[in-house]
């Protein structure tokens, strides 16, 4: 009984230094955002992450993933599929994308998106500064998120959550992206090519360097590789191994919104090692 005790003591004030320091990150860098309309749309919404099992699916069912709502991310615009899939969103979050205008992978990927010939929503976080050439494009409608972690009670993280002041610590892309699912009133969410499989290639050289492989669907820029590649080596593998528990704990809060909210998310990649949601053939939103 008494390690009850001390367990909910010890919780209780786990719980508001959580929220404390969250309300202060809410005051300093949370700002009203617009978009958060609610609609109840009976279409699922598809979110295509960029990892090597979304190839399967793409080969299988491009022109049938094009005629339902779906959600791209990152560099997934300099691929040859990105017209045939034409998504109805697209999720930047890593600052890489805003601070190098110089690295001509960026420079190639705002070109497609602003080259799209379909109407598409693209959201950015809060107090980046947008590239010049994403204004004033009549296809390309741009949206503004709060890429911050609101942590603390429950039923704290819920109103956070519900104002779309913040989200689960946004340890990647893939986060946001599935809260942004929800904001937009989507009952149904698909995750494809959601591998986080990065355990399988993680390793430690010689000379006591991480180096983590991270595929994606579409054939690897030597650039880029080398670009995240040399990112890693400012990072012990502790750091690196704790940043992957940050990314997986959050899913099990969006489950836990989400299955508050009456929202399902469906996890359809292949051998992905999230755990969070449940897993389901993403075909059944054709039949």
């Amino acid at each position: 009984m008494g390690k009850k005790i001390t367990d909910r003591v010890a919780g209780f004030f786990s719980g508001m230094s959580a929220t404390l320091k969250s309300v202060v990150k809410l005051a300093v860098s949370s700002r009203p955002v617009s978009f958060g309309f609610r609609r109840d749309n009976e279409m699922p919404l598809v979110i295509l992450a960029n990892g090597p099992s979304l190839r399967e699916a793409i080969d299988s069912d491009a022109r049938r993933l094009a005629d339902v709502p779906s959600l791209a991310v990152n560099f997934a615009a300099n691929s040859p599929e990105f017209a045939v899939l034409r998504p109805d969103y697209y999720v930047l979050a890593d600052p890489h994308f805003f601070d190098h205008p110089e690295d001509p992978n960026v420079a190639r990927l705002l070109t497609n998106l602003t080259s799209a010939d379909w109407h598409m929503t693209l959201f950015v976080p809060v107090g980046v500064k947008l590239p010049k050439s994403l204004r004033g494009k009549s296809t390309l409608t741009v949206e503004r998120f709060n890429f911050l972690a609101m942590e603390g009670f429950r039923w704290f993280e819920n109103l956070m959550f519900d104002s779309r002041r913040g989200m689960p610590r946004p340890r990647n892309v893939l986060i946001p992206s599935i809260m942004i699912g929800m904001w937009l009133g989507y009952k149904t969410i698909y995750l494809l090519g959601a591998d986080h499989s990065w355990l399988k290639t993680l390793s430690v050289d010689d000379d006591n360097k991480v180096v983590s492989v991270q595929p994606h669907f579409y054939k690897e820029d030597e650039q880029e590789v080398k670009r995240i590649r040399k990112d890693y080596l400012h990072y012990p593998l502790h750091s690196i191994l704790e940043s992957f528990t940050v990314a997986f704990r959050s899913y099990h809060t969006i489950r836990r919104y989400a299955d508050e909210r009456g929202v399902r998310i469906v996890n359809s990649t292949p051998g992905s090692f999230i755990d969070a949601f449940e897993r389901g053939d993403y075909r059944e939103i054709f039949r």
